[in-house]
């Protein structure tokens, strides 16, 4: 059986003992019902993976011995998804998880001319990457970004290669799962109502390529969850 897995971005490498904060300290000893001597798993979101056990099981400060640390690589590749807030933000909350589960590392919320919602409340989004962090037994945390306005974003310099959704059928589109193999990429999804004819235009003038996803249309939440499938796959 697998050890019980938490997170805590501020374990120091080096550390021997640590302390663990109040509402993982009352989920271990007090919902867990675990005790002094028992082991847990740690990790710092940032590929530390520390095995370690209790030997205070304090409902507020649990005190932890560290075992051992093994290390996780990265994955071989690295996938941006910049992708439109929308309105329902339990859908965005959704696709968060499912991406955080694909293995995305970088996601950053995209504020477009069609963006009906840009409130974003990012303490709360970023709960919900440690959560599916953690359901998935990863010890690398997607980097969350604020959000930015599309103009912005895309007109930055790119490492990789650069890919843009879109449902406008007048302009050619190649499907993504034709692409080569590659180790890092970025994918542009646009809100509900596709990206504007201007933005297209300026994401193609900034090398972006034009994909499609598949032969129907997708909710953005979806279409992204789609896109990193294909990303991680190729």
């Amino acid at each position: 059986m697998a050890l019980p897995f938490f997170y805590s971005e501020d374990i120091k490498t080096n550390s021997t003992q640590f302390i663990l904060n109040v509402d993982t300290s009352k989920h271990v000893a007090q919902v867990l019902r675990m005790q002094i001597g028992e082991q847990l798993q740690l990790t710092d979101g940032k590929g530390n993976l520390y095995i370690a056990e209790i030997i205070d099981d304090n409902r507020k400060k649990c005190v932890v011995k560290i075992l051992s640390c093994p290390n996780q690589p990265k994955g071989e590749k690295k996938i941006t998804i910049a992708v439109s807030l929308v309105k329902n933000s339990t859908r965005f909350e959704w696709l968060l998880e499912k991406a955080t589960e694909i293995g995305v590392s970088e996601i950053i919320p995209l504020l477009c001319s069609r963006t009906e919602k840009q409130h974003f409340r990012h303490d709360r989004m970023k709960s919900i990457l440690i959560s599916a962090m953690l359901q998935s037994q990863q010890s690398w945390l997607p980097k969350m970004h604020e959000p930015i306005k599309f103009s912005t974003f895309v007109q930055q310099p790119f490492e990789g290669q650069q890919f843009i959704a879109h449902c406008e059928d007048e302009k050619p589109r190649n499907e993504l799962t034709t692409y080569q193999p590659f180790k890092v990429a970025t994918i542009l999804i646009g809100p509900e109502g596709d990206f504007s004819v201007d933005e297209i235009a300026l994401a193609l003038n900034n090398n972006f390529k034009p994909v499609v996803l598949g032969e129907t249309r997708l909710r953005t939440e979806t279409a992204a969850v789609v896109a990193a499938t294909i990303l991680s796959m190729l």
